[in-house]
Formats: C-alpha cells, structure tokens, sequence
C-alpha cells in the first residue's frame, strides 16, 4: 500500500463510511486498512536499559539511541544491541540521525561524527564533548550543536563555526536540504551563517513540516503557520493530550507524541493510541515513521509498532473464529480466558462465568447463521458441539426442567462457592441462581438451531424437547425459576404479580413480559403444546403483557422508590436489558402466532432500536433488521470494521481527554448514560461484551482477561445471512 493511501482508509476506518440507507445493501467486503499493535521484546541479554531516541532508515531498520549504547531490531520484533561493527560495538553514540532524502545512518560521537555509508569515507574529528546533537541535510551537510555553539561540515569538511539561538534548545530537524532550530522561544532556519527567526512564542516542544506549512508544538496544543511564520491555522487546545513532546507528518497526516499516549488528526476527530493496547506505557520519548507509514513510539521501557495493515472482515472473522476454538472452548462452552501473568499468554486459565449460557448463545448463534450461509458441516458439527453443555445444564442436577448457570469438575470451581452444589455425578458441581440472562441465551440458541440446523425429525426433537423441559418448569413453577432449594431465583422470575409490580417508567415491566411472550411463541412452534398458546394470549388479555412490550421507550426514565430483595432498582439504566431485549426480539417476531402480532412486534423493536442508534452496535442493527426493517448501514459497518483482532481487556481510559465533548451524568437527562456526544471507536475504549454500555469510556481489566471474540463473529454471520455484507 501507498503512503499516501494511508490516511485515506485511516479516515474511511474512523469516521463514518459513505453508505446511506439500505438502497446500498449487500456492502461488498473491501480491503480496508486497520491499525494493528506491535510490541518489540528487550534481549533477556540486557536489563534496566532506558530508551532515548528512535530513528527508521532507508531500509526501514530501526535505531535506538540508548544509555547503554546503540540498540536496533532484529528478526522476532527484538531489539537489542548493534553489535554488527566491531569498531564500534563498544562505543556510545552522544546522538544519531536520518539523511534526508538517502536514509542513512549517521552518528555522533564524543569526538567525532561519522556513517558507514559512502564505503566509511565520512568522518569528522571533534573537539571532545562539545557537540550533543546532530542532523544531516541531503547536501551531505552535517549540523552538530552543542551548549556553546554549533559547527557546519561538509562531508568530512568543516565548514564554518556558528551560534545558537536564544532560548532552551528542543530539538534539530531538516526539511527542504534546510537545517531547522527549535527552542522553547522560537523557530529558527539556517540562512547562510545566520539563523533567521520565522515564529517565536512560549514553551515550544515540537515542529513538523507539512509541504508548505508547519505544524508547531506546545505545551497547550498546536498551531499551523505557513514557512514564513504567518498563522494559517490557529491554536488549537481541545486535543486528546494538549501537552505535547513530538510531532511528525506522515505523508500529509500530523502525529502527535505526549506523556500520555499519541493521536493522530483526522478530518473529523483525532484517533487516540494510548494504553496497553498500544504501549507498554503511555510515556513517549520519541517516534519515528519507516517507509511504510507504520508508527513507532519510543518509551522509556520499550518500542511499540502500530502497523497498517489490509485485511477483510471474512478474514478477521476466520482469525477470531480460529482463535475461539483453540483457546476459548471450556466444555463446549464459549469462555473468556484469565491470564494469571498479562504479559504471557501461556498462563491462560478458562474458569466458569455465570453467564457461560449466554456467553455461548453468541458463539453457537454465529455458528448457526454460518451454516445458513455456507452450508459448511463444520459450522453445524459446531453447533452441536455447544448445544451438549446446555442440555447437560438440565440434566447435571435433579431438579427437574431447571437449567443450572453452569458447571465445573469437583474442586476446581473459581470464586464464590455459595451458589455451587454437588452434582450426582461426585466428580462434579453444578450452579444454580439462574437469571434472565440465561434464559434468553437458551432461547436464542434453540431457535436458531431449529430454524437453520436441525434437520431430521430426530433432531428437531431434540431440540424441542430441551426447551420443552425449561418452558413446562417455568409454566409448573408459576412462572419462576425454582433453585435447588425450592424458592424462586433472585432474577428467574416472569410471574405476572412481579412482572406488573414494576413502574411503566421501568424496563423490567417491558423486557419481562416480552421475555415471557417469546417463551412460549418458541416453546409453541417446537411442541404444538396448546398449553403454550393458550398461556400466551392469557398472559396478553389478563395480564396486559402485549400493552407491557409496546411501553414507548421514551416513557422509560429515572424511576426512584423501587426495592427487589433489598436491591435498589430503576435509578439507572442496565445495558443487560439491551442485550435481552435485542436477542429476544429475533426470536419474538420470528416465532409470533400470527402477522397481526409480527406487525406489533415490529413496531416496538423499531421503537427500541431507535433510542439504542447512537451507540453504533452492529448486533442490535442486525437484529433490528431482521426484524423490523430497519438498520443504521454505516454503524453497522463501522463496528464490524472497527472491532480488533486482539480481544484483550486493556485497561483504557480516556476521561482526560480534551477533544472530546461530554454529557452530563445526571440520571434524569441522562438516563442512559451516554458520556460524550460522539462515540469513539472500538479501539479507544474499553473491551467489553454486549451487556456494557457502549459510552464507557475509562475502564478494563488491567489485560487479565481476555475475551473470545464471538461478539464479533455474530454480527457478521448475521450480516452474511441478512445479505448486508456480500
């Protein structure tokens, strides 16, 4: 790829791409460019070794000053000491620099400069320790200054003695065969043997030079001037981080060095690289750009690539797919992995989640939408394979119809052993406390089985019969989950006197009822039980479950005064129920008795999915139009684009920023705790499943965790089938 294409997909990743309404359905699957993360490895030969400085040669090889010497990459992503010269292996460089226009490597020494480029022939004696900082013009013009003034040479000529600027030195660059002085007064070009000063202002700490123009660095931001000091674009403050330490152009795109991470300008935003994700810490020293357009940021501890790459969102599918079954299958269950060491990815550990069944509706579910798609045996045999933990979830305890939240191997349970109990079989404990959450994860995993895999009689059979069991113990119990200890779970509750006990301001009363409704529709359509029908339109004429589902998303606001178990409720908005809500709609209207109900149905997901646009999730868009009609094109695009390879839970955080503009936190005008106007990329926030809020913007896990990628694979198997992606 171009340099100069760079920034173009760059701009087509981040922002908003050009597709409008569904007229532009199916979206081809382009290669575009993503931003992947690099990290270099420090020889184990060398320790405590602090970096200074960064420069990419013409070969893109990479040099790094150091306080222990000259350090370089090596095959593997591995720096450590350049030792390829024995003359020089044991010296210490003062400075290096880049040619302009050649690429080459020059150094400065205490007493002299030199390049083993041109066969070695350029070398210039110094007066010991006089100079500290070096730059190389395509002339072959050498510039070294020191604290006491600043020498011109030739090659290996010297040239003429010179002065130095007023002011702190910052920093030497070269742009057009010119030799630039920057202190912390002002900007300064060599002309002959003066220095002409073209802008002055207060604490300077970068330049980078566009074309025409230069970008200038402060501790409050930046502006533009023109090359004769004349401002083309005013300050500019509202930057992610505005005090900055370096700047580069990168074929026309300014990047931005900080003590907190680097940005990048965009047309519309500025894209923010910072945390683990990115760096080993959030501290650069340095950065540099090889001929690629790749970034490398330099920190006092450790080198960091962020590479551009071309990928598909078939192959980013094929990699997170690949990824989830060799590291994240725990019983046939889709688990997120626990990395005891974050830094080594040989101590993952799989342990039980109290949501393993939904968790798994999302792997099992893109699986079964893949088969619709491909007709490929392994997606089915897939299937099947995490179809077992949830009928063993019936059958591992003897409570009949009672799915438990699931289970593990006697004495290896992690966390809380309250809810555990032996099951029958010794080697093995099962969990009870089952919730909504669950039940909607097995509702979503059996109709997408009976609509796309399931294919003889038998196994029909055995997929109604699993939901037959669950349905009857809901209908049996009055309309609870009953545990082990024969009293209704804490959130497995349906039961019309709890459903309706909630205000029409709270989403429980909504989210319940549909819950129930999509039950039984389900249950009805496997079995032909009239039981479940009838159940069904009892619960909508005498209970008003139909009127429940249909309560305007507007009406649901901050609602005080409302306790369940001692559990305060209704005070903030639960992005779970967004979650419940969007899965159960598929099922809801492709299951509904009758068009009537499906034309309703429809209506009041399109009521839900218009308040849930801003946060941009492909899999409530998808959901939306499978159902409704309706789907926002471009945020579905730019989530599945968007979404990283790499799954772990970095701790992000991003509430300092000052490019960004926030909302208040007030529950009563924010009741859905939206932080900022724009949301930003996936990238930049925290890495979290579907149940989280899309808005968070600070959070993670300090990278112990790591998710399996199945919030992604869903949405775009869904897209496959739905005929959005081609």
């Amino acid at each position: 790829m171009k340099l100069s294409q760079i920034g173009i997909f760059l701009c087509l990743l981040f922002t908003k791409p050009a597709i409008a309404g569904t007229s532009n359905l199916p979206v081809k699957d382009e290669p575009y460019v993503v931003p992947v993360s690099v990290k270099y490895t420090l020889s184990p030969k060398w320790k405590d070794v602090r970096f200074k400085k960064i420069v990419a040669d013409g070969d893109n090889s990479l040099f790094i000053l150091t306080d222990a010497g000259l350090f370089r990459d090596f095959p593997g992503e591995i720096i450590s000491k350049d030792l390829r010269y024995a003359s020089l292996a044991d010296k210490s460089p003062v400075d290096i620099s880049i040619q302009e226009g050649t690429g080459y490597l020059y150094y400065l020494y205490p007493d002299r400069f030199l390049t083993n480029k041109h066969a070695g022939t350029i070398c210039g004696y110094l007066p010991e320790n006089r100079f500290t900082h070096m730059a190389v013009n395509a002339n072959d013009d050498v510039l070294l200054t020191g604290e006491e003034g600043a020498v011109l040479y030739n090659r290996s000529t010297k040239v003429r003695k010179l002065n130095i600027p007023p002011g702190e030195f910052v920093r030497l660059y070269v742009s057009d065969h010119r030799f630039w002085y920057l202190s912390s007064m002002g900007i300064y070009w060599l002309n002959g043997d003066k220095w002409t000063n073209v802008y002055s202002g207060n604490n300077l700490t970068a330049i980078a030079f566009f074309s025409d123009k230069i970008a200038v660095g402060t501790t409050d931001g930046y502006c533009v001037i023109d090359r004769s000091g004349n401002t083309v674009e005013p300050k500019n403050n509202k930057l992610p981080v505005p005090a900055i330490t370096h700047m580069l152009v990168v074929r026309g795109t300014c990047w931005f060095a900080t003590d907190e991470g680097a940005f990048v300008k965009q047309p519309e935003r500025f894209d923010y690289y910072a945390s683990k994700r990115w760096l080993d810490q959030d501290k650069i020293v340095d950065m540099a750009a090889d001929t690629d357009g790749n970034l490398y940021f330099l920190t006092p501890t450790g080198l960091n690539k962020v590479e551009f790459i071309r990928e598909t969102l078939a192959g980013k599918a094929e990699f997170l797919q690949d990824n989830l079954r060799k590291y994240h299958l725990r019983y046939g269950f889709s688990s997120a992995s626990r990395l005891t060491d974050p830094g080594d990815p040989t101590t993952m550990r799989l342990d039980d989640s109290d949501n393993d069944g939904l968790w798994t509706s999302f792997y099992l579910g893109s699986q079964a939408f893949r088969y619709a798609v491909t007709k490929e045996e392994k997606s089915r045999e897939y299937v099947w394979e995490s179809f077992e933990p949830y009928e063993r979830l019936l059958s591992i305890h003897p409570v009949t119809g009672f799915s438990g939240r699931t289970f593990e191997r006697t004495g290896y349970i992690a966390g809380d052993t309250i809810p555990w109990r032996p099951a029958p079989d010794q080697d093995w404990w099962w969990k009870g406390t089952t919730s909504t959450d669950e039940f909607v994860g097995y509702m979503f995993a059996t109709s997408v089985i009976d609509r796309f895999v399931a294919q003889t009689p038998e196994e029909k059979r055995r997929v109604a019969d699993y939901f037959d069991a669950i349905m009857t113990h809901i209908i049996t119990n009055d309309y609870y989950f009953i545990d082990y200890d024969g009293k209704p779970t804490l959130w497995g509750r349906w039961n019309p006197e709890y459903v309706n006990s909630f205000a029409t301001t709270q989403f429980d009363r909504r989210l319940n009822s549909t819950l129930t409704i999509a039950g039984l529709q389900l249950a009805y359509r496997l079995t032909q039980k009239e039981i479940y029908k009838t159940e069904a339109f009892r619960m909508i004429q005498e209970h008003g479950y139909l009127d429940n589902m249909k309560i305007p998303m507007n009406n649901i606001r901050f609602t005080s005064g409302f306790q369940h178990q001692g559990i305060t409720m209704g005070e903030d908005w639960n992005h779970s129920d967004d979650e419940m809500a969007f899965l159960t709609y598929w099922v809801l209207y492709n299951y509904a008795f009758n068009d009537t109900l499906k034309q309703e149905y429809a209506e009041m997901i399109r009521d839900h999915w218009k308040i849930e646009k801003p946060e941009r999730n492909a899999l409530w868009n998808l959901l939306a139009y499978g159902t409704s009609g309706d789907i926002d094109l471009e945020s579905t695009i730019w989530y599945l684009r968007g979404f990283p390879k790499d799954c772990n839970r970095y701790p992000v955080r991003n509430s300092h920023r000052k490019d960004l503009e926030f909302l208040p936190k007030d529950p009563h005008t924010n009741f859905r705790e939206q932080t900022t106007t724009e949301l930003i990329p996936k990238i930049e926030r925290p890495m979290n499943r579907h149940n989280n809020n899309e808005f968070l913007i600070d959070g993670g896990s300090g990278a112990h965790y790591r998710l399996t990628g199945d919030e992604f694979l869903l949405p775009y198997w869904m897209a496959r089938y739905l005929n959005v992606i081609q």
